[in-house]
């Protein structure tokens, strides 16, 4: 019946929806049910006053097998097709593409304006049109198909469509091969397919599709690339050893010949393109790794090129996932998906890249640093364009390798949707980036295979509903969708125009394959926005370390570390920098190497998150540090320049695979085994001497014990670039505490050195896979003999043996520092709240005030009164010695740290953006911290004291920051004791935003990580004040907390505060400069966070940060001296 008669079958297969169409021949009176297949076909669950409807109630006692039933039924379908094609007619898209193509091209589409005239009339008859529709009329049905050989007519005279044959892939619709979004062709099943590489004619009616290949068995056939002279293709299907092969065929079918040379028996290679010079780049799995995020049940394809023999074979991407869809561009560049995530969110960081057909210059193409797209595939540059791309945006989870059809020119922008020209359908419409994982699962039409003829009109495969088949179409930047050809139960795939093509310009090999280094000249480290505010001068160093992938079968976010990198990272050593920011350095070729700057001591000041790797002999420059593409480099002669490059130097010996056990315990040893050696001692403090045992996880147990200390990126961090010094060692409570002279302990500089770059490497635990799982299938040597024959390395030390480091172990215990806490007597100090509220009365005629900041925003402020007090604590060395100290006048302090909203009104550009979150799978970019009404972070003091100047201006008062004395007066309000509220053992739970109980909901897990319910502490790390509940994981609006006496509200927690005063030691001295705005030192902050314990957020406890960097977990509050009019004063 299907055979005979397709169109009618498929008619009522629609209708009849859950019943088989063979029922209309069984059942004794069809009335009834072809009752339900005309109301179906009329789209209509009753009758309507139509003159269809009408003629079916005109059927109601005519029996079932008369004739009129049928006629009705053809009828009803006649009319919704052509209400159908109605739609598909979209008539203003038409009218803008005739415009275009007689605009464009005025000799060859002359009959523009007749179509325009045939286009016009029928608008003007259309009510008339869709009136006739409704009863079927004859003359409306002709007058549609009329519409539709106006569409079809007009759109095929285009003169790009100077070919008469295209070549598509037909597959059948019950396997489309497609592999998953994190995955290759060799994750694919390797058999159960239907499908052949045909030609149609989609352009003639009366020609048949010509079959130029089919497998003699159900393989997959795809990935097909013809020649630029027309005369061969290549294209993907199994092969030797039952693996995927790169095969070659002429156009007419003959002359079929595997490529890739069958000699590796657990190798596939697919996915291939021809080069202008008559090489082949091609995705090959003998890299031999998995890929992470699956724990290496999917194999990575990395990209290679070849000789057009199969000879040559060399390796040019050496990259941590997926390499895709290698293209070459107009100007002979390979453009090509890479797959990365290091410390980023894996979901959304496939980005496009290009280099030259050597493998020299890779370069970011597209969306790093980007959520949106997630995916890129099948992208295909415009002819005779630039820098103009099309390409199929999808995202990771959902549907496969389809989504929508996007053009891109990243010559408007990289990043997200800076670079967008057009969704397509989408005519004049924005397209803005959004994160969500499941980017186009609800999305139609839905693209695959886009192969453009224009930056206007591209052929594609489209399904446009769930209901219709993939199908070869016209489309165009101006909303039109034409179906060339379709097939029901089959898919029309990989469209290419059946002709020859001019080849690009063949770009020369710049590779000497005789070195096996490369040579890197960066021009100015301070270019670009990765350094942003970072004074010249700061960075000394480089360093650079590489990364060890996961190998096959093995892998994940917590093997290598807790918290920590995807894979092994094997440290290389340090290079110079000059003093003008320049750099000239030699580094391993054929090896991904991240890059980072160094200050004086030797810490992070941005980290990478990705790789460049340089072929043997390249040179390969850069810019910046993280500069968009568009950079044009500096025309100065640098420093570096003018030597000869430098050599990497070592980093305590050869590169290796940073190991815990290995460089850093060495150090725990000398400096910190004598107090922390005792697994359950009484106070909780950690254990960093069981090293011969292994914890959760299966990670060293001195590791598991210090690594909830330090701040990282973890495995995955906010994807958008990070402000510099985001995770600078200094904002680790390990480094502050031993920085405040912790017991005494003094380390020297090769001990701060291994801690520091455990902490800038992102804490790992093992240097080696094999320290964390066995390694299956002789990984480790089938990896190492492809490197040797592929990849011009002749060796692999990255799972060799590892020695502990040359670093004397002895214990050196510390002089523990004497902190004689002896307070100096002050008349009525301390005072309990009620003398404070006394105190405050007194100040002044008011003890509130509300500034307005204009558009409804306001500050408040209380009047923190004069008076003396004992300014210091007995904790740490920089709070001693304990001073009598004097605030002559009383000042106005702001109630709250100042919020998102009220620093919008001066820099509405700042993003205070996301709080980190734990664990892998992330489909946000962390916890919101940019809500209206949370403190303002990631601001500097200078940015600080900018906000202040401006809010100066505004009031006519002068603003300003307060100074570390008057914070810490203001903070106690009277009170002696740690806290403003009690002691350390008070509940907080009303009066403070601490690191509490609920800092245990930060231990998540699964997609869109959520709380684990009763996390065990290896989940649940981040250290806390357990036996209190704030109420609150991070952040939290101000002003939620109780207020101290004088009214003043999160002077514990919530967010750390600016003060005006230099990191001095004490004895405080209000006029000894400290206090000076132009003195370049670290400036003081006061008052603990979300993340800290009341240990660290006390009324007299310091921390210092540099006065550019902007910190994850500080604010400030504003500080305006009393004896100003009080009179609520309006911003302009």
């Amino acid at each position: 019946m299907k055979t005979d008669y397709p169109v009618e079958t498929a008619m009522m297969e629609r209708d009849l929806r859950q019943t088989s169409p063979l029922t209309w021949f069984i059942v004794p009176d069809a009335a009834e049910l072809q009752r339900d297949m005309i109301r179906q076909a009329m789209s209509m669950e009753t009758d309507q006053d139509t003159a269809l409807s009408q003629e079916l109630e005109n059927l109601s006692s005519v029996s079932g097998d008369a004739p009129q039933w049928l006629d009705l039924y053809v009828r009803s379908c006649a009319a919704l097709d052509a209400l159908s094609s109605l739609k598909d007619v979209d008539m203003e898209a038409l009218r803008r593409a005739i415009t275009h193509l007689s605009e464009a091209y005025p000799s060859t589409y002359t009959a523009g304006p007749a179509y325009l005239a045939r286009l016009e009339a029928f608008e003007r008859d259309l009510p008339a049109i869709q009136k006739g529709l409704t009863g079927a009329d004859p003359a409306a049905l002709e007058a549609v198909r009329q519409l539709c050989a106006l569409q079809r007519e007009a759109l095929l005279a285009n003169p790009l469509l100077d070919f008469d044959r295209v070549l598509v892939i037909r597959r059948s619709e019950d396997n489309l091969g497609l592999p998953q979004n994190w995955q290759g062709n060799c994750s694919l099943p390797r058999r159960g397919y239907d499908n052949e590489i045909l030609l149609l004619s989609p352009f003639s009616d009366d020609k048949a599709p010509t079959r130029l290949f089919k497998p003699e068995r159900d393989y997959l056939v795809g990935d097909v690339d013809i020649h630029f002279s027309g005369d061969r293709m290549l294209f993907s299907m199994l092969g030797s050893n039952d693996r995927w092969q790169i095969w070659e065929m002429a156009s007419d079918g003959s002359g079929l010949r595997q490529v890739t040379p069958g000699v590796e028996p657990d190798v596939d290679n697919y996915d291939a393109c021809y080069l202008p010079d008559g090489r082949i780049i091609f995705d090959s799995t003998r890299c031999f790794q998995g890929i992470p995020c699956v724990a290496g049940s999917d194999a990575v394809a990395n990209l290679y090129i070849m000789n057009a023999d199969g000879t040559g074979i060399r390796q040019l991407c050496f990259d941590q996932d997926h390499n895709w869809c290698p293209t070459v561009l107009n100007n002979g560049r390979i453009l090509y998906s890479r797959w990365e995530y290091s410390d980023t969110p894996h979901y959304f960081s496939r980005l496009l890249f290009h280099m030259n057909p050597d493998g020299t210059n890779q370069v970011e193409f597209y969306g790093s640093n980007s959520f949106w797209p997630n995916s890129m595939f099948y992208t295909r540059p415009i002819p005779n364009h630039p820098s103009k791309v099309v390409t199929i945006v999808t995202g990771h989870h959902g549907v496969a390798r389809m989504g929508e059809l996007v053009i891109l020119d990243p010559a408007k922008g990289r990043k997200e949707g800076d670079g967008v020209v057009q969704r397509i359908p989408g005519h004049g419409q924005p397209v803005e980036p959004v994160i969500v994982d499941q980017l186009v699962d609800t999305v139609w039409p839905r693209f695959l295979h886009p192969y453009p003829l224009s930056e206007h009109f591209f052929l594609v495969s489209c399904k446009p509903t769930p209901e219709r088949p993939w199908g070869l179409y016209l489309v165009d930047s101006f909303d039109n969708m034409l179906l060339l050809h379709e097939e029901p139960g089959y898919a029309i795939f990989e469209p290419i125009p059946f002709r020859t093509q001019p080849a690009p310009q063949s770009i020369p090999d710049r590779v000497n394959l005789a070195k096996k280094d490369a040579t890197v000249y960066l021009m100015d480290v301070y270019e670009g926005p990765g350094l942003s505010n970072v004074p010249r001068g700061t960075v000394k160093s480089l360093r650079l370390y590489s990364f060890h992938y996961g190998y096959q079968r093995i892998g994940g976010h917590q093997h290598v570390g807790m918290e920590g990198p995807w894979d092994v990272r094997r440290i290389l050593g340090t290079v110079p920098v000059s003093e003008d920011g320049s750099a000239y350095f030699s580094v391993p070729a054929n090896t991904p190497i991240a890059v980072q700057p160094l200050d004086s001591e030797g810490k992070a000041l941005q980290v990478m998150r990705s790789w460049f790797t340089a072929m043997p002999g390249e040179v390969l420059s850069c810019v910046g540090c993280h500069e968009p593409q568009n950079t044009a480099p500096p025309s100065q002669f640098t420093l570096a320049a003018r030597r000869t490059p430098d050599a990497i130097a070592p980093w305590y010996g050869k590169a290796r695979g940073f190991s815990f056990i290995h460089e850093v315990q060495p150090v725990l040893d000398r400096h910190c085994a004598g107090c922390h050696g005792a697994a359950d001692s009484a106070d909780g403090r950690p254990d960093f001497t069981s090293y011969a045992e292994r914890g959760p996880g299966n990670f060293n147990k001195p590791y598991l014990a210090l690594h909830p200390y330090v701040r990282r990126p973890g495995p995955e961090s906010d994807y958008h670039l990070q402000k510099p010094l985001e995770w600078h060692a200094d904002t680790s409570e390990l480094i502050q505490l031993l920085a405040k002279g912790h017991h005494g302990v003094q380390l020297d500089r090769e001990g701060w050195d291994r801690l520091i770059t455990w902490i800038d490497l992102n804490v790992p635990d093992h240097g080696r896979w094999s320290d964390h799982t066995e390694i299956p299938d002789n990984g480790v040597a089938r990896r190492a003999e492809m490197r040797a024959q592929y990849s011009c390395l002749l060796e692999d030390t990255s799972e060799e043996e590892l020695t502990p480091a040359a670093y004397p172990r002895d214990y050196l215990a510390p002089e523990t520092p004497v902190l004689a806490a002896n307070a100096p007597e002050v008349q009525a100090w301390p005072f309990d709240a009620e003398e404070a509220v006394r105190r405050q009365k007194t100040a002044g005629e008011e003890i509130r005030r509300t500034l307005d900041l204009g558009e409804g925003i306001s500050m408040e402020f209380v009047l923190v009164p004069p008076g003396e007090f004992v300014m210091g604590g007995d904790q740490f060395a920089d709070e001693l010695p304990l001073t009598r100290e004097i605030i002559d006048t009383p000042f106005w302090l702001g109630v709250t740290e100042v919020t998102n909203m009220q620093y919008e009104r001066f820099d509405p550009a700042h993003d205070s953006a996301y709080i980190d979150q734990h664990n892998k799978d992330h489909t946000t970019p962390g916890y919101p911290a940019n809500l209206p009404y949370q403190p303002v972070i990631r601001i500097s003091w200078d940015e600080a004291l900018s906000f202040t100047r401006w809010l100066t201006e505004r009031v006519g008062e002068p603003c300003s920051l307060p100074t570390e004395k008057q914070w810490e007066w203001a903070c106690r309000a009277g009170s002696a004791g740690a806290m403003s509220y009690g002691t350390l053992d008070d509940d907080f739970s009303k009066t403070a935003n601490l690191a509490d109980a609920s800092v245990r909901r930060l231990a998540v897990a699964g997609i869109n990580p959520q709380p684990i319910p009763n996390p065990s502490p290896f989940e649940d790390f981040l250290p806390k004040e357990a036996r209190f509940d704030d109420g609150e994981r991070l952040m939290c609006d101000v002003g939620r907390y109780d207020a101290n006496a004088w009214g003043l509200k999160d002077m514990h927690g919530n967010v750390c505060e600016w003060t005006l005063t230099a990191y001095r030691p004490y004895p405080y001295v209000d006029n000894d400069g400290r206090n000076e705005i132009n003195a370049d030192e670290k400036r003081v902050v006061r008052g603990g966070s979300w993340s800290d314990r009341p240990i660290r957020a006390r009324s007299a406890f310091r921390l210092a940060y540099q006065p550019w960097q902007s910190v994850h977990n500080v604010g400030f509050r504003v500080m305006i001296p009393a004896g100003a009019s009080h009179e609520t004063l309006a911003a302009q």
